[in-house]
């Protein structure tokens, strides 16, 4: 019996490295987790449709209901409208000038602050289109990690990207404190 609880206690210790090695990176997780997409969505072909109110961003069971990047292959989900999409028109756009502080995976912002009117990381401040503010309402305002990208289709916003939950709003930049 000393022998076999021996064994047993040996067996044990020796499965702790692999217990405590967690989960890959990305988390196991279809969508969030913590990875960031390797680049932005590709332009829409054509004309596309203008998104209407009440869409549903639900393409899978446990996919959240916001537009949102799946982790497997990097689509976009809800970023199919288009550059005529009304909801995202700008008369002036760009009238704070254009975000240099990089973008994309490398470029990994913590947000320090605000909320979806105004917040502001690393000296940058920005603002989420009223359009898309039912979909930031669980970021953490003062400590998310996001990732900007450009938008390929809707002229003087950008996409801001949370790597906790995975979804994306689009974004207008304010400039610098």
């Amino acid at each position: 019996m000393k022998h076999f609880a021996a064994i047993v206690a040996m067996l044990l210790l020796c499965s702790l490295p692999v217990l405590a090695q967690g989960k890959p990176s990305g988390g196991g997780h279809e969508v969030g987790g913590g990875k960031p997409p390797a680049h932005g969505p590709a332009p829409v072909k054509g004309a596309g449709q203008p998104t209407k109110e009440n869409h549903s961003y639900v393409d899978k069971e446990g996919h959240p209901d916001a537009p949102h990047v799946h982790n497997n292959n990097g689509k976009w989900v809800g970023h199919e409208s288009g550059p005529n999409d009304p909801n995202y028109h700008l008369d002036h756009p760009w009238e704070h000038g254009h975000f240099t502080g990089g973008f994309g995976p490398h470029h990994v912002w913590h947000l320090a602050g605000g909320g979806p009117s105004r917040f502001w990381f690393g000296g940058f401040y920005f603002s989420v289109t009223p359009f898309d503010l039912g979909f930031c309402s669980s970021w953490l305002w003062d400590s998310d990690q996001i990732v900007i990208y450009d938008d390929p289709d809707h002229v003087g916003w950008y996409l801001a990207y949370n790597l906790r939950l995975g979804t994306y709003c689009h974004v207008m930049y304010l400039g610098t404190s």
